[in-house]
């Protein structure tokens, strides 16, 4: 091959050669561009979020609701009580087959429980005899089955009286009552089933959490009456800022508060336990 022919060939080599750089060059440069001039992300703008501080709406009145008698059944109706979406306070009366039963389970379900306790009236009652009180028994005695009660429903926060006619009107009998209360950090409610009461006042003078019973829910098992006595204490509770009801484990008043509770909530009424109103 003559000198000329290589030299050609060496020349088409160099420039081909020359060639791919300038591709190879371009490809990175190009590349290299595009990541320089890549539109950058928009700056997110720091935003402030205005808390907005929602007013609290304060409820029309305040309504406390005892249901009596718990204890002397385990049923439908008794289920039915503990279903209600209510801050209620279930008062167990002691000495029955349920009375135990009841008291934890409604307990344990977030009620509120108290005891029924059982005193001396004009009507005789029955299955309680080892926890009435009466009139006439000596202190000692009185104090015996205050204690005696108290152990046997732990869950209680208080108490209410069950009947009492004559025992609450006796300002000795309340006294020793309440001695027992205070000593024990429970709260007694009135349920006023005499106009002779001495149970509020004497609570008060020995400094114990107490209240009284506004309005008898269910005294007449009617639907349409207890409906009637719910709008009765629900006007109380907007006139005096709180009102205590009073109604029994029976089915005509659960088939009243469960259409009534509801309305009463969106009426901005609000449901408390006793405990929240006793003073």
């Amino acid at each position: 091959m003559s000198t000329g022919s290589i030299k050609d060939k060496h020349q088409r080599i160099i420039v081909f050669l020359l060639f791919i750089i300038l591709v190879l060059g371009s490809i990175v440069i190009g590349t290299l561009n595009k990541i320089s001039t890549m539109e950058k992300p928009e700056s997110v703008e720091e935003t402030t979020i205005e808390v907005v501080e929602i007013e609290k709406v304060e409820p029309v009145g305040k309504i406390a609701i005892i249901i009596d008698d718990f204890g002397y059944r385990n049923d439908a109706v008794s289920d039915g009580f503990l279903e209600l979406d209510a801050e209620l306070t279930y008062a167990v009366i002691p000495g029955h087959e349920y009375s135990r039963f009841m008291s934890n389970r409604a307990n344990k379900l977030g009620y509120e429980v108290i005891v029924h306790m059982p005193m001396e009236s004009s009507v005789p009652g029955f299955g309680e005899e080892e926890y009435v009180i009466e009139e006439a028994m000596p202190s000692t005695e009185i104090e015996r089955r205050m204690i005696k009660v108290l152990d046997h429903l732990p869950e209680a926060v208080g108490m209410n009286n069950h009947q009492g006619s004559k025992a609450s009107a006796s300002e000795r009998v309340m006294n020793v009552m309440g001695l027992v209360l205070k000593d024990n950090n429970k709260y007694f409610l009135d349920s006023r089933t005499t106009v002779e009461t001495k149970a509020e006042s004497t609570m008060r003078s020995l400094g114990v959490l107490t209240g009284r019973r506004h309005v008898f829910l269910d005294n007449d098992p009617a639907e349409d009456l207890i409906h009637k006595q719910v709008k009765v204490l629900a006007a109380k509770a907007k006139e005096n800022g709180v009102a205590v009801g009073i109604g029994h484990v029976k089915e005509n008043t659960l088939n009243v508060l469960k259409n009534a509770i509801p309305d009463l909530k969106e009426q901005n009424f609000e449901f408390v336990f006793i405990s929240e109103i006793v003073e």
